[in-house]
């Protein structure tokens, strides 16, 4: 695990959008996470299409998940908000970006319909994540399966409440979602994780440091071989090695690129 901890938020977006830009010129297929903290990234991103540094017109995307019994029409659906806060704004074809079927009469089967298209696509090259404070990702909560495919779960009540900011009240938040599953998150190629604020600092800590547990479902990255995590200040203030991975950046071989 790769570890680069940057002096703050807009730091951290222009990093994570200088491997995903790279992946980009490359027609890459992307895994692509909603959520507040890649939108800084995403807007990155955006801004250099439009100058003209690089396309996605060759790129096909999945995301991680989605809310079962919104449409797709849904304002808050998750196919609608990633092409909202970036999708719409860049060359990338609506027919080639992808997300589980969250209105499926048998989620699921959805689910394992979305692991079989992920893999005829030849797999996810990069796949963007964010994480929980309870140290979540995805929609994959304290205890699930390191192993699991894409299914439906029951959202942390925590977790409802935190998302209830986008609704007009907490009663109108799903409860179920279809998402990606450790297992699918763990067969791309590479993951990349964002982490701002000091909010954050215990999750990451735990994530990077802690002890691979189902509680902590985002220390299934400490098994990935090829896995970053880009954090600020602020949410690195509890990593105990720090100093470490500031020199092992700091001597970082040239060819070894992101």
């Amino acid at each position: 695990m790769e570890i680069l901890i940057r002096p703050d938020a807009a730091s951290v977006a222009q990093a994570a959008a200088d491997i995903i830009a790279d992946y980009a010129d490359r027609g890459a297929t992307l895994g692509l996470a909603t959520g507040s903290t890649p939108v800084a990234m995403y807007k990155e991103l955006i801004a250099r299409y439009q100058r003209g540094e690089l396309s996605f017109s060759q790129s096909q995307a999945f995301l991680l998940d989605e809310y079962i019994g919104l449409p797709r029409e849904h304002e808050q659906s998750y196919f609608a908000t990633i092409r909202r806060e970036f999708t719409y704004h860049i060359d990338i074809d609506d027919a080639r970006v992808y997300s589980p079927d969250g209105m499926a009469a048998h989620p699921d089967d959805a689910g394992l319909a979305y692991d079989k298209a992920i893999a005829e696509a030849g797999g996810i090259d990069v796949q963007v994540l964010g994480v929980g404070t309870d140290g979540h990702i995805g929609f994959n909560e304290p205890g699930s399966s390191l192993s699991s495919g894409t299914r439906m779960k029951t959202l942390h009540a925590s977790t409802i409440s935190d998302n209830a900011r986008f609704f007009e009240s907490t009663q109108d938040v799903p409860v179920h979602v279809l998402t990606q599953g450790l297992g699918t998150i763990s067969r791309g190629g590479h993951l990349m994780l964002l982490a701002t604020g000091d909010n954050k600092a215990d999750a990451v800590a735990a994530l990077a440091e802690g002890p691979l547990s189902a509680i902590c479902p985002a220390s299934i990255l400490q098994l990935h071989p090829h896995a970053t995590v880009i954090v600020d200040e602020a949410a690195a203030a509890r990593l105990k090695h720090a100093d470490y991975y500031h020199f092992v950046e700091a001597n970082k071989p040239g060819w070894q690129g992101h």
